[in-house]
């Protein structure tokens, strides 16, 4: 998962929405969204997410006890390898009962195990944000976030792009809060033409690679944007989870919808 906007306590229907996108090499083998399956014992009886076929954890998911978390890379050139993969901070946290914040800091406390990382967890009328990069974990006030390669909020240029498109849209004059349409959330995330080389960041990857990974989707022959999952949780509790699957090139694939 590569950039993530979150709109948090921001509209009146929907306390929660969340629009996603995943970037990665085609050929790595990925599971679309859908309902896993729990052993017996489980205390959590459904968790809705796609599935990293190499390492088996999730990039972004939810499960039925109401628990929402996603997760980013944190980019610094090439890094070591570490034990373990960073879609087992998501998927563990789907499977635990602990709260955001406890499971947070049993994170951080684990953190030379992985490779960088964003982690953002939510669980009712909690949303916090961690990495492995910083010291502190953030218990995230209403507010519209953003969240791509580096720390959250950091001003890069497709993460501004998302957040003022997602603010555009869920703006209005009326009293009547604008209605919520998910291929609209979608086109947020949607801009294929990078940005001028002065509004790059550094991360050390070079600049024809940043300059590649700069757009909120990413194409290339070989690495791009598989998917764009959109979350709307309403202010009853019911989730509504949209994946939009793209094949090689950015071409649209399967859409997957789920409501819980």
């Amino acid at each position: 998962m590569c950039l993530i906007v979150i709109a948090w306590q921001q509209h009146p229907e929907y306390p929660l929405i969340v629009a996603a996108n995943r970037d990665e090499y085609y050929d790595r083998p990925t599971e679309a969204a859908h309902i896993w399956q729990q052993s017996p014992d489980s205390s959590v009886t459904k968790i809705l997410a796609g599935r990293d076929l190499s390492a088996g954890g999730t990039w972004l998911g939810i499960n039925d006890k109401g628990k929402f978390t996603a997760v980013t890379n944190y980019r610094e050139g090439i890094p070591e390898t570490q034990p373990h993969s960073r879609g087992d901070l998501t998927t563990g946290y789907l499977k635990s009962n602990m709260p955001p914040e406890q499971y947070a800091q049993k994170c951080l406390n684990s953190g030379n195990q992985y490779n960088g990382y964003n982690l953002i967890l939510n669980e009712g009328d909690q949303l916090l944000y961690c990495s492995n990069r910083y010291p502190d974990i953030k218990q995230l006030p209403p507010g519209i976030y953003t969240l791509s390669n580096h720390l959250l909020n950091s001003p890069w240029p497709k993460s501004i792009h998302v957040k003022d498109e997602l603010i555009a849209l869920l703006s209005s004059d009326s009293i009547t809060p604008p209605p919520i349409h998910i291929d609209e959330i979608i086109s947020c995330l949607h801009r294929r033409e990078p940005f001028a080389d002065e509004y790059l960041p550094d991360t050390g990857v070079g600049l024809e690679i940043e300059r590649m990974l700069s757009p909120p989707f990413i194409l290339s022959p070989d690495y791009g944007t598989r998917s764009t999952t959109v979350v709307l949780r309403d202010k009853t509790g019911k989730t509504t989870f949209v994946e939009q699957n793209y094949e090689p090139g950015g071409l649209t694939g399967e859409r997957k919808i789920f409501s819980f």
